[in-house]
C-alpha cells in the first residue's frame, strides 16, 4: 500500500506540474485512445499498480485541465493545494459523513466549516445547513425547505400527505432563472413551466418594480450572480416587497454569493443577507474539489423537517447529524476539504483570491474592447460576454479557439446575443495566463474577420 501510495503521488505531481504545457482541452488522439479502457471485464485479478499506470496513462492526457490557469468555462474553480490534500486523505478516511457515529471528524469539521461559512457571508447565526453536490442540489435542499413551511403555515403536512390535494405554491422567478433552479422545481413537483416570470433588465437582473402581486403561498427565487452577466437581482427590495407578503425568498448564488466574502464586492449582495435560504457551490470560488454545494436556510427547522429520516437501527448523536439536513444518507466528508480550504486561506486569503479573478475578468474585458470588440455587460464580478461581430465570426472565434488548446472559453446566447462567455474562477489563473488567452483570442478573432 505504502508503494502505491508513492506511485499514486508521483503520477499526480507530474501531472500538475504539467498542466502549464498542455492544451486546455485534450487532444482528439488522446480522446481516440480512451477506446483502450473499454475491453471485456477479465476473470481474474489484476494488481493495483497495473491498474493504476493504465488509468494515468491513458486518462490523463484525456482531462480537461480545469483545474488549472487557463480554463475559463462554465464558472468552473481550480483546487487549491490544501483542498487537494483534505481530498486525499479524506479518500484514506473512507469516512461517511451521514451520523456523528459512522465519523466524529467528518461532522466536527463540518460542522465548523459550516459556522466559518455562515460567518463569511454574514447569514445569521442559527441558520442551519447541509454540504450537498453542487447548486442544484442546495437549490433542491432549499426549495424543498420553503415548500414545507409554506404548506405547514396552510396546515398541510407535505412530506407525509405529498402533493396530492395540497394548496398550490406560486413560484415566481426572474425571465433568466438558472436551469439548475428549474430543474429542482421540477423534481419536487412544483413544476419547471409553472413559474411566473419576471422580466429583466439589459444586464438580466430581475426587475423589482415589475413583481406580480403576491398572495397565498409563495416562492420568490433570486439570483446572486447572473450566470451570463454575474449581475445581481436587486435583493433589498425584493426581499422587502416579498416579505410583506409573507412570501419565502430563496437565492441561487452558486457563485456569486461568494462576493459577500469580499470587501470590494460585497456591496452587489446588498440585501442578499434578508432571504430565507440560499445554495452555493464551493467548487467554484472556494476552489475545492468536485463536487461540492452548500444550503443554507434561515430557520434549520424546515430543513431539518424537509430532509429527515429515521429507522429503528440508526444511531443518532445528541448533536447534529449531517444526513438530516441534506437529501442523501451515506455521503463523502465534503466537509473535510472545505475546512482545509477555508483554514488555509483565511478571511484575507479567501477575498483576495475574489477580487483577484475578478481583476482579471476586468483585464479581459479592457484588451478585448480596446481591440474594437463589444463586451455585452458590465463586467462587475468574473464573468465577460463577448461578440465579435456578427453570430457567424463569433461562433467560429469560440470553436477556433476551443480547438487551438491554449485556454477554453463556452460560447451563450445571451438577450439576442451570440457571445463568448469568460468566467474567471480558478485560484491559480495568473496576470501571463490572461494576456497568454488574450493574445490566442484577438489573433485567431482577427484571422477569422479575414476570411
Amino acid at each position: 500500500m505504502k508503494d502505491l501510495l508513492f506511485d499514486v503521488a508521483d503520477r499526480a505531481s507530474r501531472y500538475i506540474e504539467g498542466l502549464s504545457g498542455r492544451r486546455t482541452s485534450p487532444s482528439s488522439e488522446a480522446v481516440e485512445q480512451l477506446r483502450l479502457l473499454d475491453v471485456p471485464l477479465q476473470n481474474e485479478s489484476i494488481e493495483s499498480a497495473s491498474v493504476l499506470a493504465e488509468l494515468d496513462e491513458i486518462g490523463s492526457p484525456a482531462t480537461v485541465t480545469s483545474t488549472g490557469g487557463r480554463f475559463f468555462g462554465f464558472v468552473v474553480g481550480g483546487c487549491l493545494p490544501a483542498a487537494m490534500m483534505a481530498n486525499w486523505l479524506a479518500g484514506v478516511w473512507d469516512q461517511n459523513a451521514a451520523y456523528k457515529v459512522l465519523s466524529p471528524v467528518a461532522v466536527a469539521l463540518e460542522e465548523i466549516g459550516l459556522k466559518w461559512l455562515i460567518s463569511l457571508f454574514g447569514l445569521p447565526s442559527s441558520a442551519g445547513a447541509g454540504f450537498v453536490t453542487g447548486a442544484t442540489m442546495a437549490n433542491f435542499s432549499g426549495l424543498a425547505a420553503a415548500r414545507h413551511a409554506l404548506l405547514a403555515q396552510e396546515g398541510w403536512e407535505v412530506e407525509a400527505k405529498g402533493l396530492f390535494g395540497a394548496p398550490p405554491i406560486t413560484v415566481i422567478v426572474g425571465e433568466e432563472v438558472h436551469v439548475s433552479v428549474l430543474k429542482a422545481l421540477s423534481m419536487l413537483g412544483l413544476g419547471r413551466d409553472r413559474v411566473v416570470r419576471v422580466p429583466v433588465d439589459r444586464q438580466g437582473r430581475m426587475r423589482a418594480d415589475a413583481l406580480p402581486q403576491i398572495s397565498g403561498p409563495t416562492i420568490v427565487c433570486i439570483q446572486a450572480g447572473n450566470v451570463n452577466t454575474g449581475a445581481f437581482d436587486p435583493a433589498e427590495e425584493i426581499c422587502r416587497t416579498a416579505k410583506e407578503s409573507g412570501a419565502w425568498v430563496h437565492v441561487d448564488g452558486a457563485f456569486g454569493l461568494w462576493a459577500l466574502a469580499t470587501p470590494g464586492r460585497a456591496h452587489l449582495a446588498r440585501g442578499i443577507q434578508d432571504a430565507d435560504s440560499w445554495a452555493t457551490d464551493a467548487h467554484k470560488w472556494l476552489n475545492v474539489p468536485h463536487d461540492s454545494g452548500i444550503v443554507f436556510v434561515r430557520e434549520p427547522k424546515h430543513l431539518r423537517t424537509a430532509m429527515a429520516a429515521s429507522a429503528a437501527y440508526l444511531i443518532e448523536g445528541d448533536g447534529r447529524d449531517p444526513c438530516h439536513y441534506v437529501p442523501e444518507f451515506s455521503r463523502r466528508g465534503r466537509g473535510i476539504e472545505i475546512w482545509a480550504a477555508l483554514r488555509s486561506l483565511g478571511r484575507s486569503g479567501l477575498a483576495e483570491q475574489i477580487e483577484r479573478t475578478c481583476n482579471y475578468a476586468s483585464q479581459f474585458a479592457k484588451g478585448l474592447r480596446a481591440a474594437g470588440y463589444d463586451i455585452l455587460n458590465d463586467v462587475v464580478l468574473n464573468q465577460v460576454l463577448v461578440s465579435f461581430g456578427s453570430e457567424d465570426l463569433t461562433r467560429r472565434v469560440i470553436r477556433r479557439v476551443q480547438e487551438e488548446g491554449t485556454c477554453w472559453l463556452g460560447g451563450t446566447k445571451w438577450q439576442g446575443h451570440v457571445a463568448m462567455r469568460i468566467s474567471v474562477s480558478c485560484w491559480a489563473t495568473t496576470t501571463e495566463d490572461v494576456q497568454r488567452s488574450l493574445d490566442v483570442i484577438l489573433r485567431i478573432a482577427s484571422e477569422e474577420a479575414r476570411v
